[in-house]
């Protein structure tokens, strides 16, 4: 199976929120986050609980944890064959239908330009 490609979603005044996010976790996250974005190109639409899971209305997360805190990135699939990253953020229970609500608007504004709205995956390394 080919590897899905992954790019990170940017805002029109060039940042990242998923970069943003990523950059002030502590060293040991950030590689338990970019090793699930790694999986996430590796098996796309295959990807399962307990590493990723269906939210709602096209949203999924990739779930990683760490000492007890939950950390969880959201993404959509844009397309056969790659995966778009919206952002990240530590949740306590389920993930607030409001950062749901955020991602849906980040895939609405990929979906009518995309090239305006993307960052490539290799700025995650």
């Amino acid at each position: 199976m080919p590897k899905t490609t992954v790019v990170l979603y940017c805002e029109e005044d060039g940042s990242c929120p998923f970069l943003d996010w990523l950059d002030e976790l502590p060293v040991k996250v950030k590689a338990k986050c970019l090793l699930r974005v790694e999986r996430l190109r590796e098996l796309g639409h295959e990807l399962r609980r307990p590493e990723a899971d269906l939210l709602r209305d096209g949203i999924y997360e990739l779930r990683a944890s760490l000492q007890g805190v939950h950390y969880r990135i959201l993404y959509f699939f844009h397309g056969a064959v790659a995966a778009v990253v919206a952002h990240g953020i530590v949740k306590e229970s389920a993930v607030p239908p409001k950062e749901i609500d955020r991602a849906i608007e980040r895939r609405k504004r990929f979906e009518a330009n995309p090239a305006k709205h993307r960052q490539s995956e290799e700025s995650t390394a």
